[in-house]
């Protein structure tokens, strides 16, 4: 792999300096840093240097993005949202394989190199979308490092036999066992933990569950996760999407399941919606605990609204958190990269030595700035590999 040397650049917006990767992670940083025989070299002119960002929290397998417009037409519960999903699908045949490679490229062109994405398991689709989105990763493999998470969007109890296709999912290549509210939709919250957990202590992986439940309810199985993610030792192998209830809760019974959450490495997923409430960053960030932030759908059957650009939902997740001053700018920024790198468990992310060469260069004179503008990217390198320009696929 050809050597790459950025000359000119501000990291996080620190003083001038040159980066320099090799093997497709950074070897250096500093100011007139020699480079290697034969290495590529590109002029950074100035612009703010970022880490690649990530996405923690996707449905690329579900995505309309590039396609018609579909008229939404969809009622206002979880369930009528399923069920009107499954009925598209259904109808129009949809290709998860072409439309998941579709969007993570424009994920990638906007600076983002790693994802987290669920894709459905249930008894009508079989593991077809799985398949599909393993054949994305594998397509992008060396470009963008992709987690797949085996989710029960139907339900798992509530259809037969999915505990088994959850299974044989992991199996063929799924990285994470998902879950779905356990009280609302299943009605069994410790049978439904039983299959999730097993399975995950079976295969040696991790947890993923939306947890959309709301107040006391939510609280209440959080607490059911807690337990058990105690009791079987898998501290930082879980992580809670959505988590709405830690909203809605008083702030002493918040701060408890936050204070557990942080003992047992628990991590929660937030898309920031305006129209739900939603785990307070700030008091995420005091207990210790995780937090870190996802796009969720994008123009798909549920809402017709996202875009693949987590300098945007790191804005999104500042105006939700009513962050103002530039130190909590940061912290949504941090939402989408170095948090969300350890909620997840992505290694060797970050702009230091021995990290892998993912740089994004905007311009903009902070981080702040580059959040609340969300300019064009100018460059993204994946791995020591130049793969955009100006918002464009190399």
């Amino acid at each position: 792999m050809t050597a790459l040397v950025i000359r000119d650049v501000r990291p996080l917006g620190g003083a001038p300096a040159d980066i320099l990767i090799e093997a497709g992670r950074i070897a250096a940083i500093g100011p007139g840093l020699a480079a290697p025989a034969g290495a590529a070299v590109e002029d950074g002119a100035g612009a703010l240097a970022l880490p690649g960002l990530i996405e923690g929290h996707a449905h690329i397998d579900k995505t309309l993005w590039g396609m018609a417009w579909v008229p939404n037409d969809v009622g206002p519960s979880i369930q009528e949202k399923i069920d009107n999903e499954r009925r598209f699908r259904a109808a129009t045949g949809h290709d998860a394989r072409v439309q998941s490679e579709r969007i993570a490229r424009e994920y990638l062109a906007n600076g983002t190199t790693r994802i987290r994405t669920f894709v459905d398991i249930d008894t009508k689709a079989g593991l077809k979308h799985l398949h599909a989105v393993l054949a994305t990763r594998a397509a992008l493999a060396g470009l963008i490092e992709m987690q797949v998470v085996a989710f029960p969007q139907s339900g798992l109890l509530a259809r037969p036999g999915t505990d088994r296709l959850l299974d044989a999912a992991m199996a063929a290549g799924a990285d994470i066992v998902g879950g779905l509210d356990p009280c609302a939709i299943d009605r069994d919250p410790v049978r439904h933990l039983d299959v999730i957990f097993g399975l995950a202590q079976k295969h040696g992986r991790g947890v993923d569950i939306h947890l959309h439940e709301p107040g006391e309810m939510g609280a209440f199985s959080l607490d059911l996760i807690l337990e058990r993610t105690a009791a079987l030792g898998m501290r930082n192998a879980v992580v809670i999407s959505h988590g709405f209830c830690l909203g809605q809760i008083g702030e002493r019974e918040r701060d408890a399941l936050l204070a557990r959450m942080a003992r047992s490495g628990v991590a929660i997923a937030t898309t920031a919606p305006p129209s739900r409430p939603v785990p307070p960053v700030a008091a995420c960030r005091a207990a210790g605990v995780a937090i870190f932030g996802g796009c969720d759908g994008i123009r798909d059957t549920w809402s017709p609204y996202g875009r693949p650009d987590m300098l945007e939902r790191a804005m999104l997740i500042g105006l939700r958190n009513n962050f103002r001053r530039d130190e909590e700018v940061g912290w949504a920024f941090d939402c989408v990269t170095a948090q969300a790198a350890r909620g997840c468990g992505f290694a060797d992310h970050g702009l230091t030595p021995g990290m892998r060469g993912d740089v994004v260069l905007v311009g903009a004179a902070t981080v702040a700035e580059a959040v609340v503008a969300r300019p064009p990217r100018r460059l993204v390198v994946s791995a020591g590999r130049v793969v955009a320009r100006d918002g464009a696929r190399a």
